[in-house]
């Protein structure tokens, strides 16, 4: 079922499942052109009402959902009467203080009246680039979305300088969808996908449904059409679905230019779909396993090891020794008692930490630390089993924590 542009007759289920019905975690970014009404400078409220329509009707169905939304700068610099011209950075900034305000209580509003919570998380570049601040970052998020919460999340602009900024929400969002292990992330555009050409240059430029591998040759079909709000064009689109489909996420480009945008390509509407290559459990586990050099190390009893290949976190009463020098966040190696690498993870504590409570049941940690701690020393979503390279672990989504890591934290 196709939907025709401009159609926003109700949002019940139409008995079709639904080219979104496979996805767990759906990241949805859009553009200070789609938001912003750039006429009044204020939000295009009736089209965002459509918009909460259709994240509610994927909430429905169990989907979880996060949002990476620019326009705070558009508002704040209509609120300061700084028009429509290039901004200083001081600019920038004070308009994007005053903006991110606005743009939460109108998420908040259009959220609230369909049964959703909304949170705020502002980000910048270091935040998805250091270690420690991508983890906290990761866990803060997947904490919001474990408890039904859309998070709505945007660059820090109040504070980014051109030295730590994107300076587009299409990387970022491509970043948030590898943070969280989303697998789809969806631009709604002004355009509804890829062409071969620039269609607004040429008039015969063929339109690209499916995108299996992004070469050179798909590449050169981009071109960079960004409006006078949007920082953003096709080149990075392509940019973010690099990232993305490299994380093991599905990305989708369709058309934010008609009411209810995510039904419509949900029910067939022209949209262009880059395949991901493997999946957020396996991209997740790659990045533990072969990209981060290892700062210490411990091993795990037999009982241990047998609950860590049953898909268990890696609590402290079985550890029986940690070595090396590690701050949480830091990958360490998992060894048996025959001191076998059986995989490695991502230390929940500082190693003068770890050492204090290993061997000791998790309910004794914050007596012994004086906070009550995570529970696992390494939980099971920062886990890389040597057996599982090269294939995917629903369990390294991070979406349902054990009953006994009752935090259900990522670190």
């Amino acid at each position: 079922m196709t939907t025709v542009p401009g159609h926003d007759e109700g949002t019940g289920e139409t008995g079709v499942a639904g080219r979104f019905a496979s996805f767990r975690r759906i990241v949805v970014k859009l553009g200070s052109a789609l938001l912003v009404d750039r006429e009044t400078d204020q939000p295009h409220i009736a089209w965002l009402e459509t918009l909460a329509d259709d994240l509610a009707r994927l909430r429905s169905r169990g989907v979880e959902i996060a949002v990476v939304s620019s326009g705070s700068i558009a508002l704040g610099r209509a609120a300061l009467g700084l028009g429509h011209g290039a901004l200083k950075l001081e600019e920038s900034q004070a308009a994007a203080s005053i903006g991110q305000i606005v743009l939460a209580e109108t998420y908040t509003k259009v959220l609230e009246r369909r049964g959703l919570r909304a949170g705020q998380v502002l980000l910048t570049l270091f935040d998805t680039e250091n270690r420690r601040r991508y983890l906290n970052a990761r866990s803060t998020i997947s904490t919001l979305l474990r408890f039904g919460v859309v998070p709505i999340i945007n660059e820090n602009d109040a504070v980014a300088t051109s030295e730590i900024r994107y300076g587009d929400n299409d990387r970022l969002a491509a970043r948030v969808a590898s943070m969280i292990s989303a697998d789809c992330l969806v631009l709604l555009s002004d355009v509804d996908g890829l062409y071969s050409a620039p269609p607004g240059d040429d008039p015969n430029a063929a339109f690209i449904e499916n995108v299996d591998v992004i070469d050179a040759r798909i590449e050169g079909m981009a071109g960079d059409a960004g409006t006078g709000l949007s920082r953003g064009g096709m080149v990075t689109k392509i940019e973010a679905a690099k990232i993305a489909t490299g994380a093991g996420a599905t990305l989708v480009i369709g058309s934010g230019r008609r009411t209810h945008p995510i039904r419509a390509i949900d029910e067939g509407a022209r949209a262009t779909w880059f395949q991901p290559q493997g999946t957020p459990g396996t991209a997740w586990k790659r990045w533990i396993m072969g990209t981060l050099e290892p700062r210490g190390a411990c091993v795990a009893d037999d009982g241990a090891v047998r609950a860590l290949r049953s898909g268990k976190s890696l609590l402290p009463a079985g550890v029986v020794s940690v070595s090396g020098v590690f701050s949480r966040g830091d990958a360490i190696v998992i060894r048996d008692h025959r001191h076998r690498e059986i995989g490695r993870g991502l230390a929940s504590y500082d190693k003068s930490e770890a050492e204090r409570i290993i061997g000791r049941h998790s309910r004794d940690i914050e007596s012994i630390l004086g906070y009550q701690g995570r529970a696992a020393l390494v939980h099971r979503d920062n886990l890389a089993l040597n057996d599982e390279r090269g294939r995917a672990d629903e369990a390294g989504r991070g979406n349902v924590p054990l009953e006994e890591d009752v935090d259900g934290q990522a670190l």
